[in-house]
């Protein structure tokens, strides 16, 4: 982390510590502990509703545990940051925090991590314990966008159905989850027309048996052959070395109406998953794939 110029530090020690002394001056300022003749109390001037309001001494317990809060501020200012750039005594940061625990959590749970990475991926999907800590490192990195129980959502693809863009192999999920995938529908808009869009969108409803306009289909057919089977196969059934989908089986990852297809085709999707090598590492992603393989190959 940056330091801060000397101003900004001293601005920030100043206001910090007058804070702290301004409250401690401010409560015994009020503080009294004079005794009054005849046990008599007088009155702070403050009178509602036929009640007056005594000014009687802080209780001694309320004063000092307030003191015991200032000094226990101070000393934590000493020994950790918090006054600008001073480092405090102990030296403590969040970054050596952290690396102290990483270090830990590896001398306890290394071996483990160990053991399952060595493990071949269809065997590990069968460990119930290690499918309860793949579970636990899909919920804290992956449901945001596949959803807590992996059914997926708009643009974020169902894993747990046999329907995989890049392969559903244990190998091929494996390599999905370590390297990511980045997807490469072009935009069709400008080259084919609205009409040509339309055109083509009838035929590939067609194909899962949902088309409404025959005589588009026929000519969509004509612009499916001309310009997607290089990518989608001329029986529209994908192909995993892009990613791209099967379009017979009505299943739709950004939805399969009329109006969703268009716009598939009119612009294009560039959907991307990202690369959890360098987040999770070897082992745990070794783990996460085992248990994204399990989600759709339960007996």
């Amino acid at each position: 982390m940056n330091e801060l110029t000397p101003f900004w530090s001293a601005w920030i020690i100043t206001i910090t510590l007058g804070s702290i002394f301004g409250c401690y001056w401010l409560l015994a300022s009020v503080r009294s502990n004079k005794k009054h003749p005849n046990g008599e109390v007088p009155t702070t001037g403050h009178v509602y509703d036929g009640i007056e309001e005594l000014d009687n001494p802080l209780p001694r317990w309320w004063y000092w545990k307030f003191v015991i809060t200032v000094v226990f501020g101070l000393v934590y200012l000493a020994l950790y940051p918090g006054l600008g750039n001073f480092k405090g005594l102990l030296g403590w940061t969040q970054i050596n925090q952290y690396e102290r625990e990483v270090a830990k959590a590896e001398q306890e749970f290394g071996p483990l991590f160990a053991k399952y990475q060595s493990t071949e991926l269809v065997e590990l999907s069968q460990d119930d314990k290690a499918m309860r800590l793949g579970q636990r490192l899909f919920s804290n990195n992956c449901a945001i966008c596949h959803g807590s129980a992996a059914t997926g959502s708009y643009g974020f693809p169902n894993l747990t159905d046999n329907d995989w863009l890049y392969g559903g192999a244990a190998s091929e999920i494996k390599t999905t989850i370590l390297h990511g995938r980045t997807a490469a529908m072009p935009a069709w808009g400008a080259s084919l027309g609205e009409q040509g869009i339309s055109d083509a969108t009838q035929y590939v409803l067609s194909l899962s048996g949902k088309a409404t306009d025959n005589d588009a289909v026929a000519k969509g057919k004509d612009i499916f052959a001309a310009n997607c089977v290089a990518c989608h196969g001329q029986d529209a059934k994908g192909n995993k070395l892009f990613g791209a989908p099967n379009l017979t089986d009505d299943i739709w990852l950004y939805g399969g109406t009329q109006q969703q297809v268009m716009q598939t085709l009119r612009n294009g999707r560039a959907g991307k998953m990202p690369a959890w090598n360098e987040i999770l590492g070897e082992d745990k992603t070794h783990i996460v794939s085992a248990y994204v393989y399990s989600l759709s190959h339960q007996e």
